[in-house]
């Protein structure tokens, strides 16, 4: 297995560890609901979940005694709870570990000019999932304004909500406002040219009749001929028309794959260090804000565990 995908695997599970304590049994919540107090009167863990003290024994008994008559104690309200809570981790890894993957190893330089189409769908389908099965375990585990305001549970979430508003808003920039001009940066360059600058090889990504070059280690090649590079794309992730040297250094394959391509030329004129554009400036600043975001979601998540 390549280092890549070990250490996309690694990261996912590192989020998925961390986000199962966040999984309140349902006693904690009955519990908080009828009496008020907080978890730490039911559980020998003061964060809640775990094994019960004598308080919280007593309290599952008379429970049991009364039918466990809850209004969303019956079967069908677990089976939605558990579905949604799944589906709510599961999405929460998808996504968390795809802006790690690609702003940690494919880097933010690999999106500088478009968006990949494969990105943003899981993006848009992991927050309209978030969304979906917050709302239903929010609906299950805050009964009242009172509980989200005034307990240390709901204000943890109502921090975790709005970092999650402002992460959805931040790509609803990068897609609608930003991606778009970072896609309209094209260079009519000469198809004779052998040497190219970086902003000229954006223009030969394999789509629409263009040749399919990329840039590995300063050498420009022509991958229009491989099938391995449909439509300008290479295994679904990687697009013509970059200098994909810090990408395909990862690579599971070795690097004679790539030195067997027709050479076109050299890649010259790097651009000299300078105020980048305002869209591409506001693409960066999003990028890392996002990685924060994320570090500040997951320790929200750790104070729900540890705190």
């Amino acid at each position: 297995m390549s280092t890549r995908a070990n250490l996309a695997i690694s990261a996912s599970f590192v989020v998925l560890v961390l986000l199962l304590p966040a999984v309140k049994g349902s006693a904690t919540e009955e519990f908080a609901r009828e009496t008020g107090r907080a978890c730490r009167e039911c559980h020998l863990d003061p964060s809640g979940g775990g094994e019960l003290n004598a308080t919280g024994k007593a309290f599952l008994a008379g429970r049991a005694e009364a039918g466990n008559g809850h209004p969303y104690s019956s079967p069908l309200h677990h089976g939605i709870r558990f579905a949604a809570g799944f589906l709510h981790l599961l999405t929460a890894v998808m996504w968390f570990g795809t802006i790690l993957y690609v702003h940690l190893l494919l880097k933010p330089a690999y999106a500088s000019h478009g968006l990949p189409r494969g990105e943003l769908i899981v993006g848009w389908g992991s927050i309209a999932l978030i969304a979906v099965t917050g709302t239903i375990l929010t609906f299950y585990r805050i009964p009242t304004m009172d509980v989200l305001l005034h307990t240390r549970f709901g204000r943890l979430l109502m921090a975790k909500i709005a970092i999650f508003l402002v992460m959805t808003a931040t790509a609803f920039i990068v897609t609608f406002v930003v991606g778009p001009r970072l896609k309209a940066r094209r260079v009519k360059v000469d198809p004779r040219k052998r040497d190219l600058t970086t902003e000229e090889l954006s223009s030969f990504t394999g789509k629409d009749g263009s040749p399919a070059y990329f840039a590995y280690r300063g050498t420009i090649y022509d991958a229009s001929g491989s099938k391995l590079w449909g439509n300008g794309l290479h295994m679904g992730k990687h697009q013509a028309g970059f200098d994909l040297t810090d990408v395909l250094v990862l690579a599971p394959h070795e690097e004679d794959q790539i030195l067997r391509l027709p050479v076109v030329g050299k890649i010259v004129g790097r651009s000299a260090p300078g105020k980048k554009p305002p869209h591409l400036a506001a693409f960066y600043f999003m990028t890392f804000l996002n990685l924060f975001l994320v570090l500040a979601v997951l320790l929200i998540i750790s104070l729900w565990r540890w705190g």
